[in-house]
């Protein structure tokens, strides 16, 4: 009997908010971490040229001999790309700031839009096995965010449970409405997670009240809380699942992965 909690083929989503400091790149990884927990195969690519979630997988800098720019802009195998991480069954397409370079190189290119959606869909990378597949896109609306949501089935955006939270909102789903229109029919966004939760601070609450009020149930149950495991995790280079598997941060991510799975299920049926 087939199982209905893995997609057929890659489930590509792209983590995006053009605000930095949301959680992004944590929700990534720890997400990431959360659904190998449930025995899903995972592929993060690194499109921040910041490089904080290879970092955090523990993928020293100057073992990243090829990268998410030598994946978008030169001929490489994806075997060349794709490293272990300190998490099994977590795998990494990592990056550098030589990526900071990359959007400027694909103004003059004319599939400027389609490099990473290729990449990505490629036969070869169908036989690699991935359940899902999440991109970490850099803080900002740029090409790099673009190539990642035309490549993407869906987005996922982490919404920070504070004052202003919803005010960049509205461009992001203009964006995602766009991208649609013009190059990836399909797009959708898929949820939005609320991060930095503090139960004790009526802001988050309102926050949250706020986000459900307009945006129904596109806003996810799970809640990722305030959590200091959560924060030392990467100075370690590793998940808090593997840190402190029995933080609320991890249990949390738990929670959003198995959310993240059923909501899928639900879809694919």
């Amino acid at each position: 009997m087939p199982d209905i909690t893995r997609p057929k083929r890659p489930k590509i989503i792209a983590v995006a908010n053009q605000k930095g400091g949301v959680g992004k790149t944590t929700t990534t990884i720890n997400l990431g971490a959360a659904l190998v927990e449930t025995g899903c195969k995972i592929l993060v690519v690194d499109l921040d040229p910041q490089g904080n979630a290879s970092t955090g997988l523990g993928v020293e800098r100057e073992d990243r001999e090829f990268t998410t720019y030598d994946l978008l802009l030169e001929d490489v195998e994806l075997s060349d790309v794709i490293y272990d991480t300190s998490q099994d069954g977590l795998k990494i397409i990592p990056a550098t700031v030589d990526l900071s370079s990359a959007d400027m190189e694909l103004v003059t290119n004319e599939k400027r839009s389609f490099l990473l959606r290729d990449a990505l869909r490629q036969a070869d990378m169908s036989a690699l096995g991935f359940d899902y597949i999440l991109i970490d896109c850099p803080p900002s609306l740029n090409l790099l965010t673009v190539n990642a949501m035309v490549a993407a089935h869906s987005v996922l955006v982490p919404l920070q449970s504070e004052f202003f939270a919803l005010e960049g909102l509205s461009q992001l789903m203009l964006t995602v409405r766009e991208v649609r229109q013009t190059a990836n029919p399909d797009l959708r966004i898929e949820v939005i997670v609320l991060t930095m939760f503090d139960g004790r601070n009526n802001l988050s609450s309102q926050v949250e009240e706020d986000a459900r009020d307009n945006l129904g149930d596109l806003v996810f149950e799970t809640r990722i809380p305030r959590n200091i495991r959560v924060s030392e995790a990467p100075s370690f280079a590793v998940p808090v699942l593997k840190y402190d598997g029995k933080s609320k941060g991890s249990m949390a991510y738990r929670a959003l992965a198995k959310e993240l799975i059923s909501n899928n299920a639900t879809v694919a049926a």
